[in-house]
């Protein structure tokens, strides 16, 4: 919430998503996001036509805890979009060298070729956002 202020990105009267329902950080957001009188909808793996209803976000919380999930054509153009997810992932090594979005894992990881990730896809952020940084540097519990 203090990130979304300090950006003075507007809460009130925003449709805001999470995508995520854990206890720790899904549920907590979208009960504050609603005490801040945003339309929230909650996401999870389960939702029907999941990308319809992030495309229709002003703001999105991904937290559902999948390496690089949010793909680039669900986010509205200049929703504000705060990666909560932090995976280690060798998925991106295996594909291609990782992106230089997303910091390297620490140095005893690095020979593994793991990377740290975030739940939104590199490409999605990737020049759209001026602020953006890459999770896990974004938010951290």
């Amino acid at each position: 919430m203090e990130m979304l202020r300090r950006n003075k990105i507007p809460i009130e009267g925003a449709n805001a998503v999470v995508l995520g329902r854990s206890d720790i950080v899904g549920k907590p957001m979208a009960l504050l996001l609603l005490h801040a009188n945003a339309t929230v909808t909650i996401g999870h793996s389960k939702t029907r036509d999941l990308p319809e209803v992030i495309r229709r976000a002003d703001i999105l919380v991904a937290a559902i805890g999948r390496a690089g999930y949010v793909q680039p054509d669900w986010i509205k153009p200049g929703a504000a979009v705060i990666d909560v997810g932090t995976k280690q992932s060798d998925r991106w090594h295996r594909s291609c060298p990782a992106p230089p979005q997303f910091p390297r894992a620490p140095a005893k990881n690095s020979a593994q070729g793991h990377v740290l990730v975030g739940d939104v896809h590199p490409d999605a952020i990737s020049g759209r956002w001026p602020r953006c940084r890459p999770s896990p540097a974004v938010l951290a519990p």
